[in-house]
């Protein structure tokens, strides 16, 4: 089957360890624009230009010298229709040698031709790995989006984009729902009820959630199905599930969970055990909020909280 995904190759003379750190570097190839850590694990970094395009991404898997795999979290363009169109896909750099040379083949998977933003896109990620990422390890400088005017400008001018005042912050200060529960259990009893999704979670439940890389979906009858993927998993201390696949019938945009991630965070307090859980990209301005926070309220304060402390969730719907 034919590839789709925007991918494009370079070839330096540089060591893999070179070209690697140079990748991780952000803010010397794709723009100044750029806030976080983009060189540690699980760790997010926020980069803009304007309005027109803004975007969280965050490191989830590390291969030194041979592979670096970013996912975008959170995204929004101001020119296309779907403006969550990145969410969800993953930025992949593999390396390998060639001889005396390495070779580095960049790949935006999930970025394909039937994408509105593809031929900006593609525009701009050929520019920044053949142009700017390849400058910076073959002459230790490269050709970064400056805060102002560059290749970003010239993109918006290129493509007639609408090129208007910064929002940001918007972005940066949405509160992702949260909601913490305290019970008498040990971390392990608390981590494994989280894990038996089917004992709290209501609906139809296929698939497994116990193992890293396990997928499971949810529905409830034509209202709500949900594909989840477990992304992170340190046994008695978190849990991360991210969202893959979404359709939710009661609002304009039925995708709004696809690329969100359900965070459950397991602390030891005293002689209790704290449970927080975080819907990251669950936010006020989406249509969903009210409807999906109550929800999660029930499930997490009653039914989650019953099958860790009775080993019994409740029916909530």
């Amino acid at each position: 089957m034919e590839n789709k995904d925007f991918t494009s190759t370079i070839l330096v003379d540089q060591a893999p360890s070179v070209a690697f750190n140079a990748i991780m570097n952000f803010r010397a190839w794709w723009s100044e624009e750029i806030e976080g850590k983009t060189d540690q694990l699980n760790e997010t970094f926020f980069y803009h230009y304007k309005d027109v395009h803004l975007c969280k991404i965050k490191l989830i898997e590390i291969v030194t010298d041979k592979k670096l795999v970013y996912q975008v979290v959170e995204n929004e363009f101001n020119f296309v229709k779907d403006k969550t169109e990145w969410v969800g896909t993953k930025l992949i750099f593999e390396l390998m040698s060639e001889g005396t040379k390495t070779k580095i083949v960049f790949t935006h998977e999930g970025l394909v031709p039937e994408y509105e933003c593809y031929n900006v896109c593609h525009d701009a990620w050929t520019s920044y790995i053949q142009g700017s990422l390849q400058s910076l390890i073959t002459t230790g400088k490269g050709k970064p989006n400056a805060k102002e005017g560059g290749l970003n400008e010239e993109l918006v001018n290129k493509w007639g984009l609408p090129n208007k005042t910064s929002k940001t912050d918007s972005m940066k200060q949405k509160t992702n729902f949260t909601i913490s529960i305290e019970v008498d259990k040990s971390p392990a009893e608390v981590f494994n009820a989280v894990s038996n999704v089917r004992g709290w979670w209501s609906g139809e439940i296929e698939g497994d959630s116990r193992k890293l890389n396990d997928e499971f979906s949810y529905r409830v009858a034509d209202v709500h199905y949900s594909k989840q993927k477990v992304t992170e998993m340190v046994p008695n201390q978190r849990l991360v599930w991210l969202v893959t696949e979404s359709s939710l019938n009661f609002i304009s945009d039925k995708s709004e969970w696809t690329g969100t991630q359900l965070v459950f965070d397991i602390t030891r307090q005293g002689n209790k055990t704290k449970l927080t859980f975080t819907h990251q990209g669950l936010v006020p301005e989406i249509e969903c909020y009210s409807a999906c926070s109550n929800a999660w309220s029930q499930l997490i304060q009653q039914s989650l909280m019953s099958l860790i402390t009775t080993g019994k969730g409740v029916k909530i719907f």
